[in-house]
């Protein structure tokens, strides 16, 4: 959508006559803005993304190595294993309030350090307790750099790159799992936690050179690093005059709307959005994938593959080009349609996976079974990637009013957190009860996702935030 000042400029570029090609390349060229410094700040901020994948990714690789070297059992490897979750889950709570305190570049300095001071933790440790410590640091970084690593992204970009520059930090976690499945299959379980240091260290880096985000530096009233970080990101030439009023009449709006309470989300004009973006996240993280994902090696290894390193190399390597599909995908076939197939893939996967275990404890196509294992977890992690993974944040940014959407936030990240948590440190102690019935649960799981999909998440693609609110409640205040 163009901006009031863009057809000003179209009005009086109009206006001028031929030999006025002087003041009409001036009008041009006023319009314009340098993108630079937006795409420099978004490389910066999504290195903390990637930190994000390599704290998903390190316990696949590691699993067999960490245990033998320390002398773990299954249980103390499953809580090693959840407690990023759980941490996750603290800094998730707390992303929002730390965020607003300190900045977006600060909660994002803030998270780089203690992701450090965890992967240091875990690198030194001798036992299961400086391990514990190391894997609950990371967790909770990572927990504040869920939230506001797109945040900072959505807030520094103009209109026409939102999109765009918001789906990296979806594809740079993917980035970042892979990396880890990659370098962990060549490399000591200690030697991929000094890895993980290197993205922390080059946020650290990258935040010195970076403006912070002009709508925080407008909400909390400091009016001028407000202008100057705007003329920053987009360009020392570029007239902001327009972009400053726009935000600063939306910072206006929020304060006259009332603030939003865990009480609000329970009444009727907000239940449905809530039961949305709530529900996604449950069968987003129910579904499996953590589990899949942290304890893949083993899992390979379980289904008789021989080389399941390469396997566990082949399920990072998945996950990239199939998240650049999904976003290019995203804004052409829309929400629903994604999703649908992104969740029948899922349960297709699983079902593979349930089958190529069944097939293995009876003795039954005892040759195949491994290859079905392989193209089943092959087959749901790309499903996932495609939809699953990214599309339910980007509904859940959607859906929820202006006045609740903090404290609804909050409750969608908890929610996704802690059914990570459950996911992943269940996963081992369900695997040791049945194989194949753990992967048929969740198969069984992403088999409802497809028909909650059909029944309750509507297509938001092409729709005014307005219209969205509109459809799903008329008395939806916004």
């Amino acid at each position: 959508m163009a901006s009031r000042e863009d057809g000003e400029i179209g009005v009086s570029i109009a206006k001028l006559g031929d030999d006025d090609d002087d003041a009409r390349e001036s009008l041009i060229s006023k319009g314009k803005e340098s993108v630079s410094m937006v795409l420099f700040s978004t490389f910066v901020a999504v290195c903390g993304s990637f930190e994000f994948g390599s704290c998903i990714g390190f316990s696949a690789p590691a699993q067999a190595d960490l245990r033998k070297d320390l002398d773990l059992s299954l249980s103390e490897y499953g809580l090693f294993g959840s407690l990023m979750n759980f941490g996750a889950m603290i800094g998730a709570v707390a992303s929002g309030p730390t965020s607003d305190f300190i900045g977006r570049k600060g909660a994002m300095r803030a998270s780089a350090i203690i992701c450090t001071i965890g992967w240091l933790a875990i690198y030194f440790a001798q036992g299961a307790v400086l391990l514990d410590l190391g894997r609950f640091a990371t967790g909770y970084g990572i927990g504040v750099l869920s939230y506001v690593v797109p945040i900072f992204i959505a807030e520094i970009t103009p209109k026409n790159l939102r999109g765009a520059l918001t789906t990296l930090n979806q594809l740079m976690i993917t980035v970042g799992i892979a990396v880890a499945f990659i370098i962990g299959a060549l490399v000591s379980w200690r030697t991929l936690a000094l890895t993980g240091i290197v993205p922390c260290f080059v946020l650290l880096v990258g935040l010195v050179f970076i403006p912070e985000s002009p709508r925080w530096l407008a909400k909390i009233g400091r009016r001028k690093e407000f202008e100057d970080a705007c003329q920053i990101l987009r360009g020392k030439d570029a007239d902001i005059s327009a972009e400053v009023q726009e935000i600063q009449e939306h910072i206006d709006t929020l304060e006259t709307l009332p603030k939003g309470r865990v009480q609000d989300l329970f009444q009727w004009n907000y239940i449905r959005p809530v039961i949305i973006g709530v529900g996604l996240m449950v069968f987003q993280q129910f579904g499996g994938v953590n589990g899949i994902i942290f304890y893949s090696s083993e899992t390979f290894a379980a289904a008789g593959f021989s080389s399941a390193r390469l396997a566990t190399i082949l399920l990072g390597l998945t996950q990239i080009p199939v998240t650049i599909l999904g976003a290019i995908f995203l804004d052409r076939t829309g929400r629903r349609p994604l999703l649908m197939i992104s969740a029948s893939g899922t349960f297709l996967g699983t079902f593979q996976a349930g089958l190529s275990f069944y097939f293995r404890d009876h003795n039954m196509y005892t040759d195949w079974a491994p290859i079905l294992a392989v193209s089943g977890m092959l087959t749901y992690l790309g499903s996932f990637s495609i939809g699953m993974g990214a599309i339910p944040w980007v509904i859940m940014s959607e859906i929820f009013p202006l006045n609740i959407k903090g404290i609804a936030g909050s409750l969608v990240t908890l929610v996704n957190w802690s059914g990570s948590w459950c996911t992943s440190y269940s996963f081992n102690f369900l695997m040791s009860w049945n194989s194949a019935g753990t992967f048929f649960i969740y198969a069984i799981i992403n088999a409802l996702t497809v028909v909650f999909v059909a029944k309750m998440v509507p297509e938001t693609k092409g729709r005014t935030l307005e219209e969205i609110h509109a459809s799903m409640s008329p008395h939806t205040r916004i």
